[in-house]
């Protein structure tokens, strides 16, 4: 729950869009479309097919006609009025009583798609974009507000007027959803206390060190061991339940069901070609129009990306959403901001980059259907579109194989806590309200939250889905990257790891092992690595700074054992991209072991950011990708300069 209070999304409970199929009212359908027809507005035809899709969706003909962009939204919303013989109600000549809200949140109003307009005579006017749903938001209001009546408006204008009027409450709620306990906003209350207290560990390290350099290394090389040990088995524990897992059972028989409005969270920053790639991929979903709720979030102040898209034709489905200007400028308080605006029951995520299944949508609604009530959160795999590019993109393709299709399906069968992806992810709405959204102020949102989740009782699970990304190619970039996902490790430990007694009890001693010997243990292997690395001077009989201390059998057991470790990485590897799509990378494999350096880099620009600039949002910069891809032949094409939050 917020900080702040309550938060609002639909009012119709966990599961409510779960419900048995339940066909929309056949008279009331035909009834709005005739009296369409008689108006000259859509011809017979087009009534007789979106009165068919209605009812096959379980929506409200004005849904199925503004989807398909049959009627410009004011003609629709006239047509509505009249038709119900209700007045139009024109928010900018003659806005809203302030008077009548009160106290009352505008998240709410938001989630109705309402406001109340203005009062006469003891009858309170409420300008509504869902008259025909006006009885149930009734039932939402409290008795003291007496008589109403409806107007009819737009969802557009609700939203315009909403986000003006109260632009500084909803900046504010934004960067602040989650509770300050599980948060890490407040380490920007005291930076200078920090960077002191920060200076005065590292010198008393090293004044350690200076003393006893032979102890502190010898420790060092210890934890390095160790913790490549603790990998290895977590590595292996994953990998096993992930190969030995039962086959899968044959597709049921399709069922008829509910579908759920699904809202698509797609930040955008500094991206103006982006748009109508971006729009032909999404075209290609084969989820039912009227339910899809596609949203692009950008920031106010990239006018750059914003008057592309403002010269973009975009399917109805597709909408904007500008996300005033406020701090920490990043894509957590943008989602955060934007995920108000949303109009569905499920919330999605996908980069700018992204180009998911056509069906994965489809999946996710099934996926939902038949998950257990404690699994509010579908997990999509990720790949990359452009492995041919050049060496780094082959190996980062590797690495997400081995993380998408290995470890975290893996981890996710042995019952353990898992870091989320940033994108192909979809919640359930209630519960990531519930949970107060991102936390806006970490640079890794997506991992927190999967943790946040497994804190409160909740589960992700793995969706048999794809969506392909470009991979990050160009070493500076790629640097930059993997140290915002570093520092957010980081980050994401320390906060929950304020109080580990607490931690213990809300995640069960399993998840709580398992959140140790994955981010204590990933951290440890790209800061000590270089430790590591010194053990083949004892493979190669070479001396070795710690022979004086350290017995020269105990040290050519721990060579052996990190040549073990590096085999066991390859095989992974191997094993990942073993399938039609990937084979062709398995003779780049081996070659990862001159690519993890680059994440030893990253580790310490991570960590000197921690201390520095922890809310610091490195952005992605992607490079151009290969010519010949096909997603290029398809009239895809992947932009130099590319930009993300």
């Amino acid at each position: 729950m917020a900080a702040d209070g309550p938060t609002y999304g639909t009012n119709s409970g966990f599961h409510d869009w779960q419900a048995p199929f339940v066909a929309a009212p056949v008279a009331v359908v035909a009834d709005f479309g005739a009296f369409l027809q008689r108006c000259g507005l859509l011809s017979v035809g087009q009534v007789m097919r979106y009165a068919a899709e209605t009812r096959r969706n379980n929506v409200t003909l004005a849904q199925v006609i503004h989807a398909h962009g049959a009627l410009d939204p004011l003609i629709l919303a006239e047509a509505q009025a009249a038709h119900l013989g209700l007045p139009r109600a024109d928010l900018v000549l003659d806005p809203p009583d302030p008077a009548l809200m009160l106290d009352s949140d505008p998240r709410f109003w938001l989630a109705q798609a309402a406001v109340p307009w203005r009062r006469c005579g003891g009858v309170t006017c409420i300008a509504t974009a869902r008259p025909e749903d006006f009885a149930a938001l009734l039932a939402l209001l409290p008795s003291a507000a007496g008589n109403a009546t409806a107007a009819v408006v737009t969802e557009a204008e609700v939203q315009e007027h909403l986000a003006t009027t109260y632009r500084a409450r909803l900046t504010q709620v934004a960067s602040a959803r989650v509770p300050a306990h599980e948060s890490c906003r407040g380490w920007g209350t005291r930076p200078r206390r920090r960077a002191i207290l920060l200076m005065l560990a590292a010198l008393a390290l090293l004044v350690v060190l200076a003393l006893a350099p032979t102890l502190i290394l010898t420790a060092l090389v210890g934890w390095a061991t160790l913790t490549l040990a603790v990998t290895a088995l977590h590595r292996v524990a994953a990998m096993v339940a992930q190969l030995t897992r039962p086959d899968p059972p044959p597709d049921p028989p399709p069922v008829l069901f509910r579908r759920p409005a699904i809202s698509v969270l797609v930040p955008l920053y500094r991206e103006p070609e982006v748009a109508a790639h971006l729009v032909a991929r999404l075209l290609r979903l084969s989820y039912p129009k009227p339910l899809l709720d596609v949203v692009l979030v950008l920031e106010e102040t990239d006018h750059v990306t914003r008057n592309a898209l403002a010269r973009a034709v975009l399917p109805p489905w597709l909408r904007m959403v500008i996300v005033p200007d406020g701090q920490p400028r990043t894509k957590p308080r943008a989602m955060n901001y934007a995920l108000d605006f949303c109009r569905g029951d499920i919330i999605g995520i996908w980069d700018a980059e992204d180009a998911p299944d056509p069906n994965q949508l489809d999946r996710v609604a099934e996926g939902f259907r038949t998950a257990p009530p404690d699994v509010v959160c579908l997990q999509g795999a990720l790949d990359y579109y452009n492995p041919q590019q050049n060496w780094l993109a082959r190996c980062f393709s590797v690495e997400y194989a081995t993380w998408f299709r290995l470890m975290l399906p893996g981890m996710a069968r042995l019952g353990m806590a898992i870091p989320l992806g940033g994108t192909t992810l979809f919640f359930r709405r209630d519960a990531l309200e519930l949970l107060g959204g991102w936390d806006a102020h970490n640079v890794t949102e997506d991992a927190d939250l999967g943790f946040r989740m497994a804190r409160h009782g909740m589960r992700t699970a793995m969706l048999d889905t794809t969506t392909g990304e470009e991979a990050n190619c160009r070493p500076w970039p790629w640097v930059k990257q993997r140290s915002r996902w570093l520092k957010g490790y980081m980050v994401t430990w320390l906060v929950h790891m304020r109080a580990p007694g607490r931690l213990w009890r809300e995640l069960g001693p399993w998840k709580f092992i398992g959140m140790q010997t994955h981010f204590v243990a990933a951290l440890s292997q790209f800061l000590l690595a270089p430790l590591l690395w010194s053990l083949w001077l004892v493979l190669l009989g070479l001396p070795h700074p710690l022979d004086s201390v350290v017995d020269r059998g105990l040290m050519q057991a721990a060579g052996a054992m990190f040549i073990g470790i590096e085999a066991l990485t390859v095989a992974a590897g191997v094993i990942a991209v073993s399938g039609p799509a990937h084979r062709h990378l398995i003779p780049w494999v081996p070659t990862l072991h001159l690519y993890w350096p680059l994440g030893t880099l990253a580790a310490f620009k991570a960590l000197w950011e921690l201390v520095h600039d922890p809310f610091y949002w490195d952005k992605t910069a992607h490079g151009a990708a290969a010519s010949l891809h096909p997603l290029q032949r398809s009239g895809i094409q992947l932009e130099p300069g590319h930009e993300r939050l």
